[in-house]
């Protein structure tokens, strides 16, 4: 078994790291890297949240990974060589639209193509007139706009300087004037807030009249991807408090001090003075050199879970490994990695550990230190993220957003969410 998680672990690495697709001559050609400063030609999310962004007959699934073939997730893409790229694409969102929601739609030149959980609606690909009357075709970007954030169920549609608001019940078509807000190639609802991009750069704007607040636009690879490295001119404490990217993992120490990582950066949050430090992972944890799968605190330690090993931290400045460590994470807590959380309640010495979909309990005032308790994390979760715990209770954290439970017992007897809290504003104090 140990054998077995080592292999998954070197086989995820190398899938990451490969930088090649083949055509259908086996000719290798690159890939495209998102992180070198990519413009999307279209950005949607699908059906269960996840963001789809397209680049010529690329699709990336998410804030992080490799590019694939569009036609892998949508095969009838291929059957439309003459097509571009997709110009643009939304997801329909609209409950009073039962015959629509949750379909996609993407748009390549002058037809439309609607899809429900990736298959292609009978009929499709559409004349966008027919569809959509009134709206152009060779569209620029186009997002959906649910009431009362529009003031009628709508989807904003984009052609170079000309904005069109669709009526999605009346089908009327209302042109408007977005003064502040530069062309769109690409646009985008996520969380409740709308996104234009341009280049690859972005501006957060008012659905109803274009207004851009803030200070824009900003850099979308330090808020909408998850790359090792950032322009000299990035804002640290500002990409990691605000960023739109699920985190790894998060704990909080006996001080009440919050430890949180995002691919191969971290933010800490003093909770004395309420102030936010953020730089790379091997700033403060020198000897970590990947992206970290779990973490928690236990006394005046950190332990830092990555793949199939643990690295144990004295937590203090700089945080020192404890000699010895690296260690198999077998050898340390009794149970085969890779894990996806773990966490421990203050002034407890048991580790829950969240693998799958079940949840596992370490003492660690045993030696040697074995599982029990082995029990089903509630089906609500079909991931989770990242967890930690806390005086007020448990946190469990997935993707953009986090659930509270008063305990670990209810959070694994609950049949029902509690209410949803946005990671970026409700921990670290984001204001956009």
């Amino acid at each position: 078994m140990k054998l077995l998680s080592q292999t998954l672990c070197l086989a995820l690495a190398l899938s990451l790291a490969a930088a090649h697709h083949h055509d259908s001559e086996g000719h290798a050609r690159a890939v495209i890297d998102r992180c070198e400063g990519v413009e999307m030609d279209a950005v949607s999310v699908n059906e269960e949240g996840i963001p789809y962004f397209f680049k010529g007959d690329h699709l990336f699934k998410g804030f992080h990974g490799k590019a694939e073939l569009s036609n892998e997730s949508f095969t009838e893409l291929d059957e439309y060589h003459h097509f571009g790229h997709v110009d643009a694409a939304f997801h329909m969102h609209f409950e009073d639209s039962p015959s629509d929601h949750d379909h996609m739609f993407l748009f390549l030149d002058h037809k439309v193509f609607s899809y429900y959980q990736h298959k292609l609606e009978d009929g499709y690909p559409k004349d966008i007139s027919e569809v959509f009357p009134g709206i152009p075709n060779h569209l620029d970007a186009a997002v959906e706009c649910p009431k009362p954030e529009c003031d009628e169920d709508s989807v904003i549609f984009f052609k170079d300087d000309d904005i069109f608001h669709y009526n999605v019940r009346t089908k009327a078509v209302e042109e408007k004037e977005f003064k502040s807000m530069p062309n769109c190639t690409s646009a985008f609802r996520f969380m409740d807030h709308y996104y234009c991009f341009h280049g690859h750069q972005f501006s957060k704007f008012d659905p109803k009249n274009g207004e851009v607040h803030g200070r824009y636009p900003k850099e979308a690879r330090d808020y909408f991807m998850k790359c090792s490295k950032f322009g000299n001119d990035s804002d640290h404490v500002e990409r990691e408090r605000c960023s739109r990217v699920h985190l790894d993992a998060i704990t909080s120490d006996s001080e009440g001090n919050i430890y949180a990582f995002r691919g191969h950066h971290f933010i800490s949050k003093d909770e004395r003075n309420d102030t936010l430090v953020a730089d790379t992972i091997e700033s403060a944890f020198n000897e970590l050199h990947s992206e970290v799968d779990a973490v928690f605190s236990y006394e005046d330690r950190i332990y830092i879970i990555i793949c199939v090993q643990v690295f144990v931290y004295k937590i203090g400045t700089p945080h020192t490994l404890l000699e010895g460590f690296p260690k198999p994470v077998k050898e340390v807590l009794g149970i085969e990695g890779p894990i996806n959380a773990a966490f421990v309640c203050q002034d407890h010495h048991i580790v829950h550990i969240i693998k799958g979909g079940k949840v596992f309990d370490v003492d660690m005032k045993a030696s040697p230190h074995v599982v029990s308790n082995e029990r089903p994390l509630s089906p609500l979760f079909k991931k989770v993220d990242a967890a930690m715990c806390g005086p007020d209770g448990v946190r469990v954290i997935v993707g953009n957003h986090f659930y509270h439970y008063e305990s670990t017992m209810t959070m694994i007897a609950s049949r029902m969410l509690p209410e949803q809290h946005r990671v970026s504003q409700e921990l670290f104090g984001c204001d956009h």
